[in-house]
């Protein structure tokens, strides 16, 4: 399985220290998702009263629960500061916290920013804000303001993080545990959010530069195609509700192995989104495999819930852009159109 993009690898300049036919890796980039989540394990056992849940902290609180998410923009930060264009990365801080509260069944409610930076510039502050107050407008979301840290000798340019909490009646939180039998139900990404940036960089910036034209889109630039920001999904919450949602996933960093925290099953995708041409422009200038861009992206598809099978078409029809890719069978496995991923 190829994702189609066309073309040979072109070299602009320096030859890249890896040859055509050397694969390149989330890994090889600097990333090992393995180590990443043995290390939020240990955070995790190490406090010992966190209450398990797969996308958020919540405390019980009466009749009710208040969850927790904190989440950053990560190396996406990158892409905007060799552009001078921060005004769309605060939708992506806002997204990716919100987005995980939305796959508990949580309602978002209040957001607070967290930015650090080696040198304040009044231009890129501004720039974050309006993309915050965007993204909370699209969230329906209280922007609560938050902490500007200067740190020059901590932090090399800026990082961009945040929280958000959100509340839910005790009713209302998905069980978190598919089905077997159940049918997934999904919705597209805008491209490719704010996950796997390590990977597309090293990737494009092969050959290329961020200021050079996207051959599929010649009018964009690379970065502004990198900076395409997150989906916020808060508009799904009340139809996934309404039609009996068991749990759902946000396909963030791991891809779509995301699926299996909603239970050991066979998860068998046979009608994902198709993948936008950013995913396939990465796969092709990095020589990286099938098995590893849906282990690292979105592929094309931000989000996943597990439903009944009776009530699956009428959930994919009751939101915009909704449907039916594929269903929750016995075994403990990501298949996407024949693709093993675990």
């Amino acid at each position: 399985m190829v994702l189609e993009f066309g073309g040979l690898l072109r070299v602009h300049g320096a030859l890249s220290a890896m040859t055509e036919d050397e694969e390149l890796t989330y890994a090889d980039a600097g990333v090992d998702i393995g180590e990443s989540e043995a290390a939020t394990a240990a955070l995790l056992n190490a406090v010992g009263n966190v209450v398990d849940t797969e996308y958020a902290g919540m405390l019980d609180i009466g009749d009710q629960y208040l969850a927790l998410a904190t989440d950053g923009v990560g190396t996406k930060l990158l892409v905007a500061e060799a552009l001078s264009d921060y005004s769309t990365v605060g939708i992506d801080c806002m997204a990716m916290n919100v987005n995980d509260l939305v796959a508990a069944g949580v309602t978002p409610v209040a957001f607070v920013d967290y930015l650090a930076v080696d040198e304040p510039t009044e231009q890129f502050a501004e720039q974050v804000g309006e993309g915050l107050a965007e993204a909370a407008d699209r969230a329906d979301v209280a922007l609560l303001g938050g902490e500007t840290a200067v740190m020059p000798e901590v932090v090399d340019g800026l990082d961009l993080a945040g929280t958000c909490a959100g509340l839910a009646a005790k009713d209302a939180v998905f069980d978190g545990e598919a089905q077997e039998g159940d049918r997934l139900v999904a919705w597209p990404s805008a491209g490719i959010h704010s996950n796997g940036l390590t990977l597309a960089r090293t990737a494009v910036t092969r050959e290329h530069g961020y200021t050079d034209p996207f051959p599929p889109e010649p009018d964009r630039s690379i970065g502004e195609v990198l900076l395409e920001p997150t989906r916020i999904y808060t508009d799904l919450l009340e139809p996934m509700r309404e039609h009996d949602v068991r749990a759902a996933a946000h396909v963030t960093g791991g891809g779509w192995t995301n699926l299996s925290r909603m239970g050991d099953f066979e998860y068998r995708v046979e009608d994902p989104f198709p993948a936008q041409p950013v995913f396939g422009f990465v796969q092709d200038l990095g020589n990286v495999s099938p098995e590893e861009m849906y282990r690292t992206f979105n592929m094309g598809t931000g989000f996943v819930a597990a439903v009944p099978a009776e009530q699956a078409d009428d959930l994919a029809d009751a939101t915009e852009d909704g449907r039916v890719i594929g269903e929750v069978a016995e075994g403990d496995s990501v298949e996407v159109r024949g693709l093993s991923l675990s």
